[in-house]
């Protein structure tokens, strides 16, 4: 007697394995090895997408924001998660720490150009820098915003105090590099527009930002559509792991913000990572699928 053809793909393939048309022997999965650059080269895709869209980690380049985020020539810098999302929907408010596009009347750079005219380097510089593991463009900042639009900046009051709207403002997260200099903080009073915010390095006395670039005034203010976005919390080195405060110096009477959840510490290109294995898995099973499918439509 005859035995039927089996038209079952499960009867075909009783265990499960997919086989090869030769020898009916089951497929050799791929080894860890040949899977390794492909789950690489997924994360390196979903870190760019986060970084893109998300979530960027920036390489903070000076020490303009000391002590709150760390900077210096010839060692560790912090570097920050800078939330992209946020602005979309809400205005930059007092107190946030944000990096920005430089405006074009900043003529003056926390860092050195890093240009070169190798294209490997400039390539693997970019791709560093999109990762949060290269210095960023010298066209990047990172302050403190101070006054937003339509407010009445000015400094200073008899006890030195950065004052808004002839309110003195609280400002514990000020540090003083060396002795303090009134002169330095001094400046007349700027109404600034709308649209716009002013913005001011915790570190004042190393800082040049809205009182200096440009010759201070209005030139010194920072157009919204230049910010890139909210530092959210320091991701690297594992000693300084936490959340950046977005203290209001406004609204002396409010506490001081918390920083971000423990869970919120992860690096972009953490995620990336984490999200690559599933990306693969999912891949097979559907390609596995269309097989199965394209093999029924065959017989």
């Amino acid at each position: 007697m005859v035995e039927p053809v089996s038209r079952n793909a499960a009867e075909d393939d009783p265990d499960g394995q997919d086989r090869d048309k030769a020898g009916g022997r089951p497929k050799k999965k791929r080894s860890f090895w040949v899977e390794l650059p492909i789950l690489l080269v997924i994360a390196l895709v979903l870190t760019i997408l986060i970084q893109t869209f998300l979530a960027k980690v920036f390489l903070i380049p000076s020490g303009s924001m000391e002590t709150t985020l760390h900077g210096c020539t010839g060692c560790t810098n912090d570097r920050v998660l800078v939330d992209r999302v946020t602005y979309d929907f809400t205005d930059p408010s007092p107190g946030d720490v944000v990096v920005f596009k430089g405006p074009e009347t900043w003529s003056t750079h926390e860092i050195a150009s890093q240009e070169s005219s190798n294209i490997v380097v400039k390539a693997l510089r970019g791709l560093g820098s999109l990762v949060g593991f290269a210095p960023p463009d010298e066209q990047d900042f990172v302050k403190r915003v101070i006054a937003t639009g339509g407010q009445t900046v000015q400094c200073c009051d008899t006890s030195n105090r950065v004052m808004v709207n002839g309110k003195a403002l609280d400002e514990p997260y000020v540090h003083w590099e060396g002795e303090i200099n009134p002169k330095r903080q001094q400046f007349a009073p700027v109404t600034v527009p709308q649209g716009s915010v002013w913005v001011m390095g915790d570190n004042r006395n190393d800082s040049c930002d809205s009182r200096c670039q440009g010759g201070g005034g209005l030139n010194g203010t920072v157009p919204v559509s230049n910010i890139i976005g909210k530092a959210r919390i320091i991701v690297l080195p594992p000693s300084r792991w936490g959340g950046i405060t977005d203290h209001d110096p406004q609204a002396a009477a409010q506490p001081v913000a918390l920083g971000a959840p423990a869970w919120q510490s992860g690096l972009p290109l953490g995620v990336g990572v984490a999200a690559a294995w599933p990306v693969l898995f999912t891949g097979r099973k559907l390609a596995a699928g269309v097989r199965k499918a394209a093999g029924r439509k065959r017989r």
